[in-house]
């Protein structure tokens, strides 16, 4: 057992390596016995990565041992695995008390993870900690095979509801693309198109652990090439693009790539009184335009912070840049692209025009994330050592208007700010940069680059 599987949002490793049948079936059962406390009911789906069925059944084996109910919705979305959580599957007569999802997101082939939802909320941080502790404290107990399940159509119930929710969608005059990234979004997301009757063309639909065609990350420019071609080529109204497990999604038009804190926006400008969470990596344009319509709310990165920060303040919407989207507006709660998709398409009948809303924002000069490579080991001192470091600044340093700490280091600067995190998933620093001009943009990034220079020669 690897203790570093176990990362701040989920648990994630390299299969038979790192994620094999002894430690899955050690993981499935002292999370069942967690799970029996609160009822015993839990369901489970998987990604259409090649081993996630394998892992699936190592996984139940651990929580029938514990005594747990497992239900069993086979290859579905992430969105459809958390949406078992609020509604009651027809095959039974009892509500779930949790659900786990078997996905690797959107890692390399060879990696897969569980993302864990328990009495409708994310299990992470602390919670993991002491699961990996009590899993490390017994190393030896073996769990026999007991692959027992109940078989449930989650996938047919969620479909259900989105094309209900969205009936007056039904025959949409609008040309649509979209690039399943040989995901799973395919699995559910045809139905509901079909069933709406929409016009539109799919690419790499069809689920592959492998991801022949390219990698399932929509938050990275080379992997839109594909889908940014078919928008050209069939002159569509809009274009989406997946993750492997359909809670992220990219909103393209002819003319631009849409980031999530973008399309939070818009999205928001469409509410009353609208409550937003945004994560550290956020545009400032976006806390300051939502702020003079409603309040804005800057909090960690990841998925588990942003739906427990949503429930705390009720707020109507969350989103990171990458293109996680929540909404507790009309729904749950949770990331759901396939959701979020839909709620464009709602936005497109209405009359809205993505690119005028976008060109209607105030200007700023913003990098991608930018990774550093580190370790697992180093990532969370060096983010230490910078924050030292910014409390007595080297003299040719930016002034700096304030700093914000709840999720590494934002830097608020008269023109700008430039942030730097330790990624909760990954061995890298991320940082990002953002001001009134390239100049600036690129003075700041120097700034933290040399920080970060300095932090690694001082480990």
């Amino acid at each position: 057992m690897t203790p570093t599987i176990f990362r701040e949002y989920d648990i994630r490793g390299i299969f038979d390596k790192e994620l094999n049948e002894q430690s899955v079936k050690r993981i499935g059962y002292y999370l069942g016995k967690i799970i029996k406390q609160k009822g015993g009911i839990v369901a489970i789906g998987y990604d259409a990565r090649l081993h996630s069925p394998l892992l699936c059944d190592y996984l139940t084996s651990g929580l029938n041992y514990a005594g747990c109910t497992v239900l069993n919705m086979g290859m579905v979305a992430t969105p459809v695995n958390y949406f078992v959580n609020f509604n009651k599957p027809k095959e039974i007569d009892k509500n779930v008390n949790a659900s786990i999802m078997i996905t690797g997101s959107h890692n390399p082939p060879e990696y897969n993870g569980f993302k864990i939802t328990i009495d409708k909320m994310p299990f992470f941080g602390d919670d993991i900690c002491k699961l990996r502790d009590e899993i490390l404290k017994n190393p030896n107990i073996d769990i026999p095979t007991d692959t027992t399940s109940i078989k449930i159509d989650t996938k047919e119930d969620y479909v259900n509801y989105i094309v209900n929710e969205f009936k007056a969608l039904k025959g949409l005059d609008k040309k649509i693309v979209v690039d399943g990234g040989n995901g799973v979004v395919g699995v559910v997301l045809k139905d509901i198109f079909d069933k709406l009757e929409l016009n539109y063309k799919g690419i790499y639909l069809e689920p592959d652990g492998n991801f022949p065609n390219h990698h399932p990350d929509p938050s990275v420019e080379e992997n839109l090439k594909d889908i940014k071609e078919l928008i050209q080529k069939e002159s569509a109204d809009v274009g989406f693009a997946y993750d492997g497990d359909a809670d992220r999604v990219a909103t393209l038009t002819k003319k631009h790539n849409i980031k999530g804190d973008e399309i939070a926006v818009i999205f928001a400008k469409h509410m009353q009184n609208p409550v937003v969470i945004g994560e550290v990596k956020c545009s400032q344009v976006m806390y300051d335009e939502i702020n003079k319509i409603g309040k804005a709310i800057m909090y960690k990165t990841g998925h588990s912070n942003l739906k427990v920060k949503m429930k705390e303040t009720n707020a109507s919407l969350a989103c990171e840049v990458s293109g996680h989207i929540f909404f507790a507006d009309r729904y749950y709660g949770y990331d759901d692209a396939i959701y979020a998709t839909m709620r464009v398409l709602e936005l497109l009948k209405d009359g809205v025009d993505l690119d005028k809303e976008l060109e209607t924002l105030p200007k700023l000069y913003s990098t991608p994330e930018l990774k550093v490579k580190t370790t697992d080991e180093d990532k969370f001192k060096i983010i230490n050592i910078i924050k030292e470091n910014l409390q007595n600044p080297p003299s040719d340093f930016p002034k700096i208007i304030d700093i914000i700490d709840v999720d590494g280091v934002r830097v608020k600067f008269d023109d700008g700010w430039a942030l730097v995190r330790a990624s909760n998933t990954t061995p890298i620093i991320v940082t990002r940069f953002e001001a009134k001009s390239l100049e600036k943009a690129q003075e700041y990034q120097k700034a933290i680059e040399k920080l970060i220079k300095e932090a690694k020669e001082r480990l």
